[in-house]
């Protein structure tokens, strides 16, 4: 048969041309990384490194941090503020062009900032791209500029608000939900990289606050990258304190300084930045500050007949070493916009200079720590030596009696790209995944009991568990120093373990040997956690499975309108039944807004008043000298400030305690939900007043519109029988398959190292020696558990 096929024109008439915002929001990974979790809280890195750029120019002393309850954030710093005076080429202020336009900013010449981590002049741009809306505010030469965006477009021109006699920008932004496939921000991310950035600028204060949960923690660290050694070390035994600190600078090559301590374990624990940016997969100023440390250590170890006969390698060295490596550089070449590695070559050479004299000159003026660090050195040279047998060994064994263990039961398909081995506890449930499973791309490997905690135990040792040796040999490419992820037979190592006490520990001693000895196949993305359902549910000869708390709510809402009917408005209209969920949904919200307005002291019923009189929803609230006014827009607040005349207040002094400021953030969202309601034909007058019928089994009962969501949940309740999953086991093949390994239906969560210095640190203290740090972190999140299994 002849085929046909569509020709397209391609000429001149086909080439788009994307305006910057444009283009960023068409391809928002180019800029920051992702659109996950990891690009998400990187919008806000984003706007807090300009405040620490500040704060490394000398003008910024205190950044503040807040995310909402409506997953708004807001950053303050006290800084020079941006320029809100008339740019001479744009011919418009300097601040909407910083906030709209790709490749403006202050950091291209040095004279504003002579050392910088933004470069590219991207930074909040891109965050204004990628925002539904966002507001900026500049404390500026005795005024208060204000302007506001929609996805990264003004919406507002720079208008002066009020006048004060401080200085600051203030950046407000809601991530759009139409990029990101998450947009929850994770309060233990954010306050990890604050802390971080806390303790690489000495002196400066970082507040953080989550409206959500109420925590308020505060930063401020004045011994520096010390004060990070011994956080980092602090669950830790160390062979010497305090750590070994030195700084030193070179007019044209930069600043390097460098904070390093030994423990007694047999990690490596070493991060580096480059101007206040984390490089996570390290650079110049890392290879720089290993060939100086190894070669400081030798001259020491042969000076004074430590090393006789041998030499120390840079892997013999890093075993218990923790170590922060900052540097300061004037023109850093990063690669990509997420500035994930340093590639100058000049800090390579002035940072392994540098640390082989400091670190020499450390070890003659201190016998003591020297004789402890060459001792482990040693050791851990002989224990590499031991490991490498060991190694030599398993493959022997490997040799001897086949390439793979006996209990895997492997896939067909030889693509390491489309392959999945899970992980399995036990004989019973390796039973029925091997019977559920799709046999062409899904591989099973039962696990019986439990390996060795790889935290607490050399290479050589964990090499002769047996588990841990079927799964290097299943999953390939090696283990520790000498592990390759190009040779890796599955790029989907998944674990599936039972949702009870016995599975997390499993699942915990897994993910540490991970950690430890296969560190890339996390850093790759491969490696994932089978999110079996916690519940299965039913109702009749009906059966659901849930996996959160939000689908359970999604499902009972389902349940309640097939039974229950709702009239809404004083002559009552009928709900459609396929809308009672969106309804119910949109009232949920506004019961979220309502309590976050009264948690800042605003009275929903009063805010309401003004909607009604104004059909708009106001934007600030004052209480100002026992008075309380509501303003709808930025000439309605400078108006007010006029007024006063001589005796303008102050509005912005935010320690002013004879008034309050308020911005209102949450105005936008219940317009939405206004004109959602406007799209149901349910026009609300007052939805705080408005009055619900709803009738189920004969029954017909009054109530606000406001408790309506949870009257529904009740009535979706009646009649369910809700069974908990605890072992995978309990599962028969066929419910296996729906549920947890069937790649159309399955939840799989994927395992990333989104802050290394929490995971460090919670690995040492879950998985490590010390008995207190792991009492004291029981103690700290026990009311927080779910499932508790007893």
């Amino acid at each position: 048969m002849a085929q046909t096929q569509t020709v397209h024109k391609y000429d001149a008439t086909t080439i788009q041309v994307l305006s910057g915002i444009e283009a960023v929001r068409k391809r928002p990974a180019m800029y920051i990384g992702d659109t996950s979790i990891f690009g998400l809280h990187h919008l806000v890195y984003e706007v807090v490194d300009n405040a620490i750029d500040e704060a490394m120019a000398g003008y910024c002393t205190e950044i503040s941090v807040t995310v909402h309850k409506q997953g708004a954030v807001t950053v303050v710093d006290n800084g020079r503020g941006i320029p809100t005076d008339i740019h001479r080429t744009e011919k418009r202020p300097a601040l909407e062009v910083v906030m709209t336009v790709l490749h403006a900013g202050g950091k291209f010449d040095k004279k504003a900032y002579r050392v910088s981590g933004g470069l590219h002049g991207v930074g909040v741009s891109v965050v204004n791209a990628l925002s539904e809306w966002l507001e900026v505010e500049v404390k500026r030469d005795g005024r208060v500029s204000h302007q506001r965006y929609e996805r990264g477009k003004p919406v507002s021109p720079v208008s002066v608000i009020g006048r004060t006699q401080q200085t600051g920008t203030k950046v407000t932004f809601r991530p759009d939900r139409d990029i990101f496939e998450i947009t929850d921000f994770d309060n233990a991310i954010l306050a990890s990289r604050l802390r971080e950035l806390a303790f690489l600028n000495a002196g400066v204060k970082i507040v953080f606050e989550d409206e959500r949960s109420g925590l308020k923690e505060e930063y401020k660290f004045d011994g520096g990258l010390v004060s990070f050694v011994e956080h980092l070390n602090q669950n830790k035994k160390v062979l010497f304190a305090p750590p070994c600190h030195f700084c030193k600078a070179d007019d044209a090559e930069g600043e390097v300084e460098i904070a390093f301590q030994y423990n007694d374990g047999y990690s490596e624990n070493l991060f580096s930045f480059a101007n206040n940016v984390n490089t996570k997969e390290g650079g110049t100023h890392v290879t720089g500050f290993r060939a100086g440390l190894t070669r400081a250590i030798n001259d020491y170890g042969r000076k004074y007949g430590f090393l006789s006969d041998m030499t120390l390698s840079g892997e013999d060295l890093r075993e218990g070493l923790t170590a922060v490596i900052s540097v300061k550089v004037l023109e850093p070449q990063f690669e990509g916009q997420t500035k994930a590695k340093l590639g100058n070559t000049s800090i390579r050479f002035l940072t392994e200079r540098v640390t082989a004299a400091e670190v020499f000159t450390f070890l003659e003026e201190h016998p003591e720590p020297a004789r402890e660090i060459l001792n482990k050195c040693i050791l851990t040279a002989k224990a590499r030596e031991a490991a490498r047998k060991a190694r030599d060994l398993t493959r022997r064994k490997l040799a001897e009696t086949g390439a793979l263990p006996g209990k895997l039961a492997d896939c067909a398909v030889k693509d390491p790209a489309r392959r999945e081995l899970f992980l399995v506890e036990g004989d019973s449930a390796g039973g029925s995944a091997k019977q559920g499973r799709d046999r062409t791309f899904q591989a099973i490997l039962p696990l019986k009991g439990k390996i060795i905690n790889t935290e607490k135990a050399a290479l050589d040792k964990v090499l002769n568990n047996e588990e841990i040796r079927m799964m290097i040999s299943a999953i390939g490419g090696g283990v520790g120093d000498e592990f390759d992820v190009s040779k890796v037979r599955y790029h989907k190592v998944i674990i599936m373990t039972d949702a009870d006490v016995d599975g997390a520990h499993i699942r915990t001693l897994l993910l540490t040997f991970f950690y430890r000895q296969m560190g890339a196949l996390i850093s790759n993305g491969f490696v994932y956690i089978a999110q079996p359902p916690l519940y299965k549910v039913r109702k009749g000869r009906r059966e659901f499975y849930v996996d959160t708390e939000a689908e359970m709510d999604r499902m009972l809402m389902t349940l309640a309108a097939e039974s229950a009917t709702i009239s809404v408005g004083k002559k009552p209209r009928q709900l459609p039944r396929e809308v009672v969920g969106r309804f119910a949904e949109v009232v949920k919200k506004m019961v979220e807004i309502k309590d976050a307005l009264e948690s800042k002291g605003v009275s929903f019923a009063s805010y309401l008043d003004l909607w009604q009189k104004r059909k708009a929803f106001p934007v600030y609230f004052v209480r100002f000298r026992g008075k309380e006014e509501f303003f709808v827009t930025d000439e309605e607040l400078s108006a007010f400030q006029e007024e006063a005349g001589g005796d303008q207040p102050d509005l912005f002094n935010r320690d002013s305690r004879e008034y309050r400021l308020v911005e209102l953030y949450e105005s936008r969202e219940m317009h939405k939900l206004v004109e959602e309601l406007h799209r149901l034909d349910l026009p609300p007058a007052r939805p705080d007043r408005e009055v619900v019928h709803l009738r189920d089994n004969g029954r017909s009962v009054e109530l606000p519109l406001l408790e309506c969501y949870d009257a529904l949940k009740e009535i979706g309740k009646r009649g369910l029988v809700v069974q908990r999953y605890k072992g995978l086991g309990e599962m028969n093949p066929t419910q296996l398959w729906e549920t947890t390994m069937n790649p159309e239906t399955r939840r799989l969560k994927k395992v990333t190292i989104e802050d290394a210095v929490s995971a460090e640190n919670l690995f040492v203290v879950l998985m490590g020696e010390a008995v207190e740090p792991r009492r004291r972190f029981i103690e700290q999140y026990a009311r927080e558990v779910k499932n508790l299994d007893i």
